[in-house]
């Protein structure tokens, strides 16, 4: 375009010199002006450089982060109302701000991050009974920190874990009556302490020998 422009530039340039009548020459020095005003405004547009698209390494291995370390804190103190449950936890230099709790209505998880150099845990996998997670909540003392457990429902926990009630005899009604009671009695003998493990042998052995028809008959 632009050795277009510049041939025609110099035809009418040529014309010009040639030209006699005002008119044709007030004609011609219009149109030159406008052609190199035309070559002037592309010669000062610069060409676009083209993009080139730079490759990208997809062998590029990131390092992963180690997955943190606790120290599970088997032990700890707690106690009870009616409406909630307190664990008390006896840890000194605890951040709030690194707490991490996860509160679900059967177990609950706290973790303590950077505690003197060490990551802390401390979990219950299945709690005794129900809890109102979005009512639980952490408040860190100097030396200790208080998890507070509000609860389902109102009443008094046995123990934080869960434990199936295995006093409860076998109720099947297709099983022979007695074996409910001896399933029972199995119970209480490993739950018992030597002294009702004693009377529980001893009614076991009587029933066996025919001395005692019914072996519950010592607990009427």
């Amino acid at each position: 375009m632009e050795d277009d422009l510049s041939l025609d530039l110099e035809e009418l340039r040529h014309l010009q010199t040639i030209a006699k009548r005002p008119r044709v020459l007030s004609l011609i020095s219009s149109e030159i002006r406008n052609l190199e005003k035309q070559a002037n405004d592309a010669a000062s547009v610069a060409p676009t450089p083209t993009l080139v698209p730079v490759p990208v390494s997809t062998n590029v291995k990131v390092a992963a982060e180690p997955a943190l370390k606790y120290t599970t804190l088997g032990s700890f103190s707690w106690d009870q109302d009616t409406d909630k449950v307190k664990i008390y936890v006896f840890l000194e230099g605890v951040d709030h701000e690194k707490i991490q709790t996860e509160f679900n209505p059967m177990s609950v998880d706290v973790k303590f991050h950077d505690v003197q150099g060490k990551n802390y845990r401390c979990a219950i996998p299945k709690l005794n009974k129900e809890i109102v997670p979005e009512k639980c909540k952490v408040l860190v003392k100097p030396k200790k920190v208080i998890i507070t457990l509000v609860k389902a429902s109102k009443g008094n926990w046995l123990d934080l874990h869960f434990k199936e009630d295995k006093i409860k005899p076998n109720l099947d009604k297709e099983r022979d009556p007695m074996a409910g009671i001896m399933d029972l009695m199995k119970n209480m003998y490993e739950e018992g302490d030597d002294e009702m493990k004693k009377t529980i042998a001893k009614a076991w052995t009587d029933a066996r020998s025919g001395k005692a028809a019914d072996p519950m008959k010592s607990y009427r």
